[in-house]
């Protein structure tokens, strides 16, 4: 089943990381809001599958291609701990023709992650930024 960005409950471990649109939320509050795309969200969640597959140690759980979503699992590169990455492509809300994500990283055991999950949702952004050119 997927996870929905939009109901999640955050642990109160600090091994979580939420980036996503004000209001996008309804029981969490995110780390950090999300860059606005100067591209559909379709386009948008077609950059994100190709940075997914580029990557050999993500692999695809889930996707819903009718609503831009995916879930994927992250093997971190050392250890191989499994994270678990949560992106929904979103309309950007009163902007046709742009759009923005919603991310939710977050570590599989222990208490603390080091800042993992923040860096990899912020080199994510910056991977998409790259390949579409910059946001909006």
């Amino acid at each position: 089943m997927p996870t929905d960005i939009r109901t999640i409950k955050r642990p109160s471990s600090p091994n979580t990381y939420l980036m996503a649109p004000d209001g996008y939320c309804e029981n969490a509050e995110p780390d950090a809001g999300s860059p606005l795309f100067d591209v559909s969200a379709e386009v948008l969640f077609g950059a994100v599958l190709e940075h997914i597959e580029e990557q050999s140690n993500w692999t695809i759980a889930e996707t819903d291609r009718n609503h831009c979503h995916v879930d994927l699992v992250a093997a971190t590169k050392l250890l191989k701990f499994k994270d678990d990455v949560t992106i929904d492509t979103l309309v950007a809300e009163n902007m046709p023709g742009k759009s923005r994500m919603a991310i939710y990283s977050r570590s599989r055991v222990g208490y603390h992650d080091l800042g993992a999950n923040k860096k990899r949702v912020n080199k994510l952004v910056q991977a998409i930024e790259d390949k579409l050119g910059n946001s909006a």
